[in-house]
């Protein structure tokens, strides 16, 4: 009698998560993005925004909370309802900053989080200053085994994705290398063509001035497949370095818990956003690919991403409070 009880206390709790499921949405979504308005994720999260209004039926509000890193709209949304109508747009610091911020982050990458899917990669290239006669990757990690002082690379400060990047370079190559942290990308691509530094692994969007001006030259791109923006660059991989695989991404995850119905609709209607003209076309004009997975591919992605950046920053040493 008692378990009889206690299955009808636990279908009464659950019998409203169910409904709601059911219904959703009802009211309005909102998607936490950990960054300041006007910024290239801002912009893409609005428009994302609007496509995914139209396919729910309700609004789709954007919601700024940017500060430490990400971790105080990461932390905001894992402690956030369960339901669906919180959202994170999450960036490749949901995998990075528990291992650079360990007083502040409450949350555990792999476990507090439902994921949705990917929605972009944001290829990084491999970006040298044009005086070093290198053509490729191999040819650039030849020319600093024989010129160890020109073994600079500039990133946008510590710990971010360029940062990383450039660590698992130096790991990868068995090259040691100096770090040298500006306040942003554009003044490490300064440096990089004012021949300050040797290299830096950056976005399209920023270097594409520099690389009209003819001051700096890519040799390769960081992800594991060609980039939509750049067909004809290697990549990384492909070019000397056959295990460096590095996407700086967006993707959206709600809170752990989220019901399957809620997780499985938002899915089905980002995988139609994704192919969307308007949504293709604006995220190639930021230098964005766009990107879509499932869940279950997604929350095996987090993981692997998890483990790998977390081997580079304790290998490294890395510590950002």
């Amino acid at each position: 009698m008692k378990i009889y009880k206690f299955s009808i206390a636990i279908a009464m709790l659950c019998a409203p998560i169910i409904a709601q499921a059911s219904t959703y949405p009802n009211k309005q979504v909102n998607i936490v993005v950990p960054f300041t308005p006007g910024g290239v994720t801002d912009a893409m999260t609005r428009g994302l925004a609007d496509k995914l209004q139209e396919k729910l039926g309700e609004p789709v509000l954007v919601v700024n909370k940017p500060g430490a890193g990400t971790v105080i709209a990461t932390n905001y949304v894992a402690r956030s309802k369960p339901d669906g109508y919180t959202l994170l747009m999450a960036a490749s610091a949901l995998s990075i900053a528990p291992h650079l911020y360990k007083s502040t982050v409450t949350y555990n990458p792999e476990k507090d989080f439902s994921p949705i899917t990917l929605v972009a990669a944001v290829p990084h290239l491999l970006v040298i200053d044009s005086r070093i006669s290198a053509k490729t990757v191999s040819e650039f990690i030849t020319y600093l085994e024989k010129n160890p002082n020109q073994a600079t690379y500039a990133s946008s400060g510590n710990g971010t994705s360029n940062h990383l990047e450039g660590e698992l370079f130096a790991s990868l190559s068995d090259i040691e290398m100096t770090h040298v942290p500006y306040k942003g990308s554009v003044p490490g691509l300064t440096s990089l063509a004012s021949g300050d530094v040797s290299m830096m692994f950056v976005d399209v969007a920023a270097a594409k001035p520099f690389l009209d001006s003819g001051k700096v030259r890519a040799l390769a791109v960081t992800t594991a497949k060609r980039s939509k923006q750049m067909p004809a660059l290697p990549t990384v991989s492909e070019s000397g370095l056959p295990k460096f695989d590095a996407m700086p991404w967006l993707g959206i995850v709600a809170a752990a818990g989220t019901p399957k119905e809620v997780v499985e609709k938002l899915t089905e209607a980002l995988k139609e956003i994704s192919v969307d003209p308007a949504i293709t076309a604006q995220f190639s004009s930021m230098g964005l690919d766009p990107v879509f997975n499932s869940p279950e591919e997604f929350s095996t992605f987090i993981r692997d991403e998890n483990n790998k950046w977390a081997g580079v920053i304790n290998k490294a040493n890395i510590v950002v409070e």
